[in-house]
């Protein structure tokens, strides 16, 4: 009996032994490593702030709603930009619900850009996987072009250059497609306008 407990003694002190070391080493040391291996990559790390005048603004990985006539909009978001509800709205393809959210987004879109509604690119008319994708086509940029130049009193040349300087190509030349940064976009315009931009 005697065996027995210091055999049980002996084991339990060494499960807890474990137990701490492992405590330190998963619990406390990992995290320091990651976080501090994340530091070597800067704002990359924090989620890439966009700054205007010092403050935060936004982020490069999440879309944002736009509202008013001067502004580039975004894809719609089947929550409302909000980052901790990601997630696409899960209606199928077939869905009545989406059909008629995707014919009331398309006669929105053309009465505000003023073109026929079979113009209307499909990205202006479905949220994207996660709902917060910060990136348009081209097509849906240039179709937004002429409304964003009148409203800013900006020359349809000068904002298509805009849309082009924010134009990214696809990852590694041949992933995905090409897409235009809103929210760069945008705060291009700001500049253009002399900081006068929005409504």
């Amino acid at each position: 009996m005697t065996t027995l407990l210091t055999d049980l003694a002996r084991q339990s002190l060494a499960a807890l032994r474990l137990l701490l070391v492992m405590t330190v080493l998963l619990g406390i040391g990992y995290p320091v490593a990651v976080w501090g291996a994340g530091q070597a990559f800067g704002e990359r790390a924090a989620g890439q702030p966009v700054r205007l005048d010092g403050e935060v603004v936004g982020s490069r990985l999440l879309g944002q709603h736009f509202e008013g006539e001067k502004w580039f909009h975004g894809r719609p978001s089947p929550q409302a930009y909000d980052a901790l509800a990601s997630a696409p709205s899960n209606l199928g393809p077939s869905n009545p619900e989406l059909l008629a959210a995707i014919e009331q987004r398309r006669a929105e879109v053309a009465q505000r850009e003023g073109v026929p509604a079979a113009e209307v690119p499909a990205d202006a008319l479905t949220g994207s996987g996660s709902g917060l994708d910060p990136h348009i086509s081209p097509a849906y940029a240039r179709l937004q072009v002429p409304r964003v130049a009148a409203a800013n009193g900006l020359g349809t040349d000068e904002v298509e250059r805009l849309v082009a300087a924010h134009t990214v190509g696809r990852a590694l030349g041949f992933l995905g497609e090409p897409g235009v940064d809103v929210l760069g976009l945008n705060l291009a315009l700001v500049h253009a306008t002399g900081g006068t931009g929005g409504d």
